[in-house]
């Protein structure tokens, strides 16, 4: 079966400092009204359930913005370090983007709900390269949730979490990847949470596989960076 292939526009950002504040980044999103998108497939019908997730993303000469907005029935926060750390076991937004025209290494970005997790690379899921403290401490995030394990939460959750993420990092694999502006690339975003009460794997581009699996870049969709 053919997927369709979901694609959208980045849209291009100015600040006054090459790495602004959270807050700035928060405000900028809504200045610029970037639009949302849907975390909505539901790729394996042995995990139905769907609580609302959301994305936008923005750029700007020197870093990529995220922002995941989710509502969920309870909420799963064990981890509060990065490196080392099991962000999808708990309530947990990902981005997967390869990012150079020459390397087909794709960049794993996995935050739980109270922004602590894991940045790793590499061609497939078998041959990763998990980047340590030094390198994950450059991306700036901030949840609604706060920033401490908390164990459970029961009840209706409702959080938003904000990520910056220095373009240099992407580096890695390509050191003359400078410049996104112009070019489009290939990436998913994801919503899940392995060990919550209810086991959920969405994500925004289809996937086609027989179980859940998030590190198949051939099912991911195409992002253009304005």
């Amino acid at each position: 079966m053919k997927l369709a292939i979901m694609m959208i526009l980045v849209a291009k950002v100015a600040f006054s400092t090459p790495e602004p504040s959270i807050e700035a980044v928060k405000a900028k999103f809504d200045e610029a009204a970037v639009e949302w998108h849907a975390i909505d497939q539901v790729n394996w019908p042995a995990f139905p359930y769907h609580p609302l997730a959301e994305f936008r993303i923005m750029h700007s000469e020197t870093e990529i913005y995220l922002q995941y907005h989710v509502r969920e029935q309870g909420a799963r926060a064990m981890f509060d370090y990065d490196a080392g750390s099991a962000p999808y076991t708990d309530d947990c937004v990902e981005f997967f983007m390869i990012p150079s025209d020459r390397d087909p290494s794709y960049f794993n970005l996995e935050m739980n709900c109270i922004g602590h997790g894991t940045f790793d690379y590499g061609p497939s899921l078998g041959r990763r390269h998990c980047c340590g403290d030094a390198i994950i401490s450059q991306i700036r995030r901030e949840s609604t949730l706060g920033s401490k394990a908390f164990g459970t939460l029961e009840g209706e959750q409702d959080w938003t979490i904000t990520i910056a993420i220095p373009k240099r990092l992407y580096a890695q694999v390509d050191l003359d990847l400078t410049e996104f502006s112009g070019r489009t690339v290939r990436a998913n975003f994801y919503k899940c949470g392995d060990k919550t009460a209810v086991p959920h794997f969405l994500s925004w581009n289809p996937i086609d596989t027989p179980s859940p699996a998030f590190h198949v870049p051939e099912c991911f969709g195409e992002i253009r960076f304005e």
